[in-house]
C-alpha cells in the first residue's frame, strides 16, 4: 500500500490547518520531503533520539509529534544536545518529522478537547477559552440570478458557509449591475461596447480565513462571468471554535476535593498543585494543556469554578483570589494524550496502514516521594 507523506498529513491539516499556529510556533514538516512514500507513522508527545531509534526499529519514516523539535531555532548542527542530535537522526535516516502544536491547541477538537473528555466535561456547549481573532472572513460576490445556485453550491463545497454545526448558511440580496464590455471581450450577457445592466443577487458568506483561496477559486469557476465581482473582508468577529483553551460543564455538580481526585486519577499524576479552595461546587470548568498561566484573566472573566493547565508560577497562584480554583497537574501530565489522539485521527482515515503509537517515556520531569 502506498501512501505519500502528503496524503497522511491532510487530515491533520484539515483539523488543525497551520494557519491557526501562534506566531512564535514552528509547526508543519520540519525534515523531510512530503511527496515520498510513507512506510509507516510513529505518533509521539515530543521528539527525542530516543524516539526516531524507535521509529527506525519499527519501520516508521514519518514521526507525527505535538511539540517541534525545531523550535527557537538552530544556528548550527554538531550533535552537541539532544535537539541536535535528533535533527541528525532523523535527517540520516531520512525520517520525516512532522509537528503540530499551537494549531491543534486553538482547535475545540485538539489537544484541550482531549483533556475535556478525560475530565468528562459535556461535548455540548465547549467553546474557546479566549477565541480566535482574524480567523473569520466574508465573501461577497455578485451573480446573475439564474446562475446564483451553481455558484451558491460551489462555495459550499469549497468550505464556504459553515456557522458551529451549522452548514450552507448564507444571505441573498436582489439588485441590479451594470457592465460594460470593452474590445475583445465575450460577455455571458449584452454586447461588448453597450452598457447593460442586469438582475443580480448579492451573496454573502461566512467562510475561515485559510480556506478563502480555494473558496474564491472555486467561486470564480463557478461563475458565468468573464469578470466576477466580488468581496473578501476579514471580520472582527472572533471564531467561538479556535482559540486557546476551552470552557465546559459537568454533567453534575461536584465537590471541590471529588473533583481534584478525578483529575488525579484522568491524569495519572502523583500531585496537584493548586490554589486554595473556594468551598463552593464545580459546575464549570476551563482546560489548556500546557502552559496556560496567559489565560488565568479569561478564565477568571469566565466565571468559571476550575482551571486546570500547568507550569504556573508561585505569584500566579495569588490570581485565583478565591474566585476559582488554579490547578497545575503538570506540562507532560496535560498533553500526554495527544499521542492518542493523533493516532486515533490516523487510524480512522488509514485503517490498513501502519499507524504506531510511540511507547518511549519522554517527560523530563521526575519526581521523588
Amino acid at each position: 500500500m502506498s501512501i505519500a507523506i502528503a496524503s497522511i498529513l491532510s487530515p491533520l491539516e484539515s483539523l488543525a490547518p497551520l494557519a491557526y499556529q501562534e506566531h512564535y510556533d514552528n509547526a508543519g514538516l520540519l525534515t523531510g520531503d512530503r511527496n515520498r512514500d510513507c512506510s509507516g507513522v510513529l505518533t509521539t508527545l515530543d521528539i527525542t533520539p530516543e524516539v526516531v531509534e524507535e521509529a527506525i526499529k519499527k519501520r516508521c519514516n514519518l514521526i507525527v509529534a505535538h511539540h517541534p523539535v525545531i523550535f527557537g531555532g538552530l544556528k548550527r548542527i554538531t550533535g552537541e544536545n539532544a535537539v541536535e542530535r535528533t535533527v541528525i537522526a532523523a535527517i540520516r535516516h531520512d525520517i520525516a518529522v512532522y509537528s503540530i502544536h499551537t494549531n491543534l491547541d486553538n482547535v475545540l477538537q485538539g489537544v484541550n478537547g482531549r483533556i475535556a473528555d478525560r475530565l468528562g466535561l459535556q461535548k455540548t456547549g465547549r467553546i474557546a477559552l479566549a477565541s480566535g481573532k482574524g480567523n473569520l472572513q466574508k465573501l461577497y460576490c455578485f451573480v446573475p440570478a439564474g446562475q446564483s445556485e451553481q455558484v451558491r453550491n460551489a462555495i459550499f463545497a469549497a468550505g464556504g458557509g459553515e456557522i458551529g454545526n451549522y452548514s450552507e448558511c448564507s444571505f441573498q440580496t436582489e439588485g441590479a449591475g451594470t457592465f460594460r464590455g470593452g474590445e475583445g471581450t465575450h460577455p455571458f450577457v449584452g454586447q461588448p461596447g453597450i452598457r447593460h445592466v442586469e438582475k443580480e443577487l448579492k451573496i454573502e458568506v461566512i467562510l475561515p480565513a485559510h480556506r478563502s483561496g480555494a473558496v474564491v477559486a472555486a467561486m470564480i469557476a463557478a461563475h458565468p462571468y468573464e469578470e466576477p465581482a466580488y468581496d473578501l473582508v476579514e471580520l472582527v468577529n472572533r471564531h467561538p471554535e479556535t482559540g486557546s483553551g476551552l470552557i465546559g460543564q459537568l454533567p453534575e455538580p461536584l465537590e471541590e476535593t471529588v473533583f481534584l481526585e478525578k483529575v488525579k486519577n484522568a491524569f495519572r499524576t502523583s500531585v496537584i498543585r493548586h490554589s486554595a479552595l473556594t468551598g463552593r461546587p464545580v459546575r464549570s470548568c476551563a482546560v489548556c494543556g500546557g502552559a496556560g498561566s496567559f489565560l488565568i484573566s479569561n478564565a477568571l472573566s469566565a466565571k468559571v469554578d476550575f482551571f486546570i493547565t500547568a507550569d504556573l508560577k508561585y505569584h500566579e497562584f495569588f490570581q485565583a483570589d478565591g474566585r476559582l480554583v488554579l490547578a497545575d497537574i503538570g506540562h507532560f501530565e496535560s498533553e500526554q494524550f495527544t499521542t492518542d489522539l493523533l493516532y486515533e485521527i490516523l487510524r480512522e482515515k488509514f485503517p490498513n496502514f501502519a499507524v504506531l503509537k510511540s511507547d518511549t517515556k519522554t517527560n523530563p520531569v521526575n519526581y521523588y516521594s
